[in-house]
């Protein structure tokens, strides 16, 4: 969604860098460089005015003229400024009534995606622990009743729908979408559901009767959230709409959807200043699992190519199982190997964090090798799987014994070649060695280091090949040689080292990372694979 913005943004910074002192020249020529970055990105214009005055202001005072870094010092600025428009440091969560059940009403224009983002809040309350009831409400657009019966369904929520709604186009809408909300909060307070979540009707653009009708389910069902939905791709509209809507609804948050989009995002950074509202959950993508609390924090420091750590590690503390990863460790202990078995464990738990794309663009630093990563294919998991399954137990419990004939055997059943499966015991044997160090030094996010390469090239049904590299002396020195063992285990991890990372180096990458957090790239290009 940013990739425009923070492109220009990371650009105009490195310019920043090569300069010893900042004259106001500078900082004028890089505020301007903001500023179009901004307007190109559809941020509304009085908030890119507010946002430039306030770095200009800043970066000529003291607090950067005193600073051993006037550079660092200005990315750490317009950080902080780009989290104060996006909220401010403290995201907000929802709002639960004292006495259940928690009514959420959902509204906005039609195509915002309020029926889809009703399933992905009621999966998301739903592994929080509550029992949520969703109320379809919205008689007008066709089929949105079955919608979302649909993905309440696939949400595992209950979904209240006394009237079947409109399934054409030429159907005059029936029924009376207040007394559905009514009724939809009566049953969830009769049948113990602790949250309700009121999908209502949109319309293509802001018109009287539908801010009527929002306005009268909210005074019947009085709601404790109202979350206006509103598409991130929407551009410039994105004020408009949404003042429209702070006036005939008054809503109490926002929600961001299609963030995954392709469009230049401006709304996020738009909607939360203007309409003094936080922005409390974003969509990013099609499957009910593509939700996530929105922190303003982590989303800026996305946007300036920073990454996003704390984010990965709540995903990969959801996906690997607790117990599992115990029992994985005292094996290492005992001096166990560290098996294909196990491994094909460690990549269903990976692939539960979801999109790899995903995942390894919030590692800081991943703007500078975006088309890398636009080319990694997702399928080459798939890929691997294949191999490993194509195994017999022997095979996956001892990799040994695998000779020329096998790995025929083994291509043929995974439906590959024999390089790939050749490639594959390579990385995995580098995976083994990093495993044994681990377990001696403790600790450590395992999984990805049989991952196919992120080459430039797609690879057509095989694993991009790895260049080889010559071994390097082990230095005398300790501390040096401790660091070579560190970027050898991270290289066989494929991405991941040991959690002891300090400020500004959140995966180990190395000490040759900047104030703002962003890694050497020649060090993370190690820790992708060349």
């Amino acid at each position: 969604m940013f990739a425009t913005l923070s492109d220009r943004l990371t650009s105009t910074f490195k310019n920043l860098r090569t300069r010893g002192r900042l004259s106001e020249a500078d900082i004028d020529a890089t505020v301007r460089e903001i500023r179009r970055a901004l307007l190109d990105a559809d941020v509304a214009v009085p908030v890119v005015r507010e946002f430039t005055a306030a770095v200009r202001e800043r970066a000529l005072s003291a607090e950067v003229s005193e600073a051993l870094n006037p550079a660092q010092q200005v990315v750490k600025i317009v950080n902080e400024e780009l989290v104060s428009i996006l909220g401010g440091d403290q995201a907000r969560g929802l709002t639960f009534a004292k006495t259940a059940p928690t009514v959420i009403m959902l509204a906005g224009l039609q195509g915002a995606g309020k029926t889809t983002l009703a399933g992905k809040l009621a999966k998301h309350l739903k592994d929080q622990g509550h029992t949520p009831l969703l109320v379809a409400a919205d008689l007008q657009r066709p089929n949105a009743v079955t919608q979302l019966k649909v993905v309440g369904e696939r949400a595992g929520a209950t979904v209240y729908a006394p009237h079947p709604g409109v399934a054409g186009e030429d159907e005059v809408p029936t029924g009376d979408p207040v007394a559905v909300a009514v009724g939809g909060v009566a049953t969830a307070r009769s049948r113990q559901h602790d949250v309700v979540i009121i999908d209502t009707a949109g319309r293509l653009g802001v018109d009287a009767e539908l801010m009527a009708q929002a306005r009268e389910i909210r005074e019947a069902t009085q709601p404790d959230e109202v979350l206006f939905v509103i598409d991130a791709m929407i551009g410039q509209d994105a004020v408009a709409t949404a003042s429209a809507f702070l006036e005939g609804v008054d809503f109490t948050g926002v929600v961001m959807s299609k963030l995954d989009g392709d469009a230049r995002g401006g709304a996020a950074l738009s909607v939360a200043r203007v309409t003094g509202r936080p922005i409390l959950f974003a969509s990013t993508g099609e499957k009910l699992e593509d939700f996530e609390p929105f922190h303003p924090d982590r989303m800026a420091s996305r946007i300036l190519d920073m990454g996003d750590v704390l984010t990965l590690i709540e995903q990969a503390e959801k996906a690997f199982d607790a117990e599992q990863a115990e029992k994985m460790a005292a094996k290492l202990q005992k001096g166990d190997d560290f098996t294909l078995d196990d491994f094909l464990v460690q990549m269903q738990a990976m692939r539960n964090m979801g999109s790899m794309k995903k995942m390894l663009g919030m590692l800081p630093g991943m703007g500078q090798m975006r088309e890398a990563l636009d080319s990694f294919d997702e399928r080459e998991v798939d890929r691997v799987e294949a191999i490993v399954r194509s195994m017999t137990p022997a095979e996956r419990a001892n990799h040994r014994i695998i000779n020329g004939s096998r790995r025929a055997r083994i291509a043929k059943g995974a439906g590959t070649t024999t390089t790939a499966v050749n490639q594959l015991i390579e990385r995995f044997e580098g995976a083994q060695k990093m495993m044994k160090q681990m377990a001696r030094t403790g600790g450590g996010l395992p999984g990805m280091g049989a991952l196919p390469g992120m080459g430039g090239k797609k690879s057509k049904g095989r694993m991009a090949p790895q260049p080889k590299k010559g071994k390097k002396a082990k230095s005398g020195n300790p501390a040096k040689r401790a660091q070579q063992e560190r970027e050898a285990a991270a290289r066989a991890a494929g991405l991941l080292e040991a959690p002891a990372a300090s400020k500004g180096s959140a995966f180990g990458l190395g000490s040759k990372s900047d104030a703002a957090g962003v890694p050497d790239m020649d060090e993370l290009k190690k820790l992708l694979g060349g």
